[in-house]
């Protein structure tokens, strides 16, 4: 694994000498979890070059206005990688956006929030490091077309792997060779009903190229999905390694002429993509979710699941936070809607792994998405935690059912509560539970004001003001 490791920017302008790298490629974060990025030639960049770069902040979605739109890059050396995908070297630089207004980080720079976040773990005394681990789960299809006009809403997607082209001839002779997965069928088959396995294995060379660890690579349950398991790390780690993540997928399924998605719910019919998200908490080098209640946990554990699930509803603003999301989170494709816990039981929303030892004691909630701002949903989660072990919240009974065979009556019987349905409803329950994230003021009033209008301006209404096809199948002819 090729993981570069500075201790000064001294260290990082002698690499980038020796190595013969030609471009500084610096990279940020928006408030949806996009990357943006801004190169310089190496001679362009000293040492004093490195403590801030300007640019622009009026350009980016609901940022800086036009006449205070100045502010800073500062770049950090951790997670900094050769980019493998460019054709003169490139070394990449993640960074934190400074407010020179303020004179203090940007309160609307996602990874200056979660170092926020990571300074309000200290400040409670509950622990000094928060460790993330998230699984992220991906498409990758052939194609994908779009019309989004007046009078014509249209997607098509198209895989090999799909069951529609069961009887497509293509190619000059007419071939089909037959093998695939089906609907729910892509759960570990081998070649050749499994036909991404290069691709994978070439997605798991590059990212241990730009310094990330893997250990399961597999084909998931629909078609055309796959995952590749990723180390967890520290909240800061873990969600540059997703940004990493993204990052590789979609350029390698690039070269092969694809195109990779870590959109929730582009199949219908099919499994949706997730993002499961483990977690755990240490202070003074001990795991504090390892103990002698439920499953091997700690008090602080089941109140930290407490604070999740009591919030989980208003974190989906950020753990789910797009509108195709929710339809990933429907009863019949194992997506865990139900805001409850247990050891092992997927179907849970909260499940406790079955491990070995007590360094290896963590949660891990399921019911995430990779439309998520990694920075955004792993602070978010990291809060109502953290809330849930200040205010000693108890989760409940575990439940050991399967919850997928669950009516929606008896989960109402039951006292269960779920998932928003609509980003609509998550972000409203946010906003009514909002103290949760701004405490410490980690998630600064403006930026969740901020993060309400984006999420509004620019995703529900244009959703809900948009016929569906299906809405013509069921009531044109009324």
């Amino acid at each position: 694994m090729n993981k570069l490791k500075f201790s000064s920017w001294k260290d990082v302008l002698e690499f980038a000498k020796k190595n013969a790298v030609l471009f500084y490629d610096f990279r940020f974060s928006d408030i949806v979890g996009a990357w943006h990025h801004v190169s310089y030639h190496i001679d362009a960049i000293d040492e004093a070059a490195f403590q801030s770069l300007p640019f622009d902040a009026s350009s980016i979605a609901k940022w800086q206005p036009i006449h205070r739109s100045d502010m800073q890059l500062i770049p950090d050396w951790e997670g900094a990688f050769l980019d493998p995908f460019t054709a003169d070297k490139t070394l990449v630089l993640f960074c934190d956006v400074f407010d020179i207004y303020k004179n203090q980080p940007y309160e609307k720079c996602p990874r200056s929030i979660a170092k926020k976040a990571l300074g309000y773990l200290n400040e409670t005394g509950l622990g000094d490091v928060a460790y993330f681990g998230p699984e992220n789960e991906f498409f990758i299809f052939d194609s994908i077309r779009v019309r989004d006009d007046i009078n014509c809403q249209y997607y098509e997607i198209d895989s090999n792997e799909g069951s529609w082209n069961t009887a497509t001839a293509s190619g000059s002779a007419g071939h089909n060779l037959g093998h695939r997965p089906g609907t729910k069928g892509g759960y570990f088959p081998v070649s050749p009903r499994d036909s991404q396995v290069d691709i994978r294995a070439e997605i798991v060379k590059t990212l241990q190229e730009v310094g990330i660890e893997t250990f399961v690579v597999h084909h998931e349950v629909a078609q055309a999905q796959g995952e590749v398991g990723i180390k967890f790390g520290t909240l800061i780690e873990a969600a540059d390694n997703v940004q990493k993540l993204k990052y590789v997928v979609k350029n390698v399924a690039k070269r092969h002429g694809k195109t990779a998605t870590f959109m929730p719910k582009p199949l219908f019919g099919d499994n949706g993509s997730g993002m499961h998200v483990h977690q755990s908490i240490w202070k003074n080098g001990k795991n504090t979710f390892a103990g002698s209640e439920y499953q091997g946990l700690s008090e602080t554990a089941l109140h930290y699941i407490g604070g999740v699930l009591k919030y989980a509803r208003a974190i989906a603003a950020f753990s789910n936070a797009s509108t195709n999301s929710y339809k990933r989170l429907i009863p019949g494709f194992e997506a865990p809607s139900i805001l409850t816990y247990s050891a092992q039981n997927r179907s849970a929303s909260c499940r406790i792994p079955f491990v070995s030892g007590e360094k290896a004691k963590r949660v891990e909630f399921r019911f995430p998405d990779s439309t998520a701002n990694p920075y955004l949903c792993f602070s978010a989660m990291l809060m109502a935690g953290l809330k849930g072990v200040k205010d000693k919240i108890d989760p409940g009974e575990p439940r050991e059912e399967d919850l997928f065979e669950l009516t929606l009556d008896e989960i109402r019987e039951k006292g269960i509560q779920q998932m928003p349905h609509t980003l609509r409803e998550a972000v409203e329950t946010m906003l009514s539970q909002r103290g949760v994230f701004e405490e410490g003021n980690v998630f600064t009033k403006e930026f969740v004001d901020t993060y309400k209008e984006l999420k509004f301006e620019t995703e529900i209404w244009p959703w809900e003001a948009r016929p569906h096809p299906f809405e013509f199948l069921s009531t044109y002819s009324c």
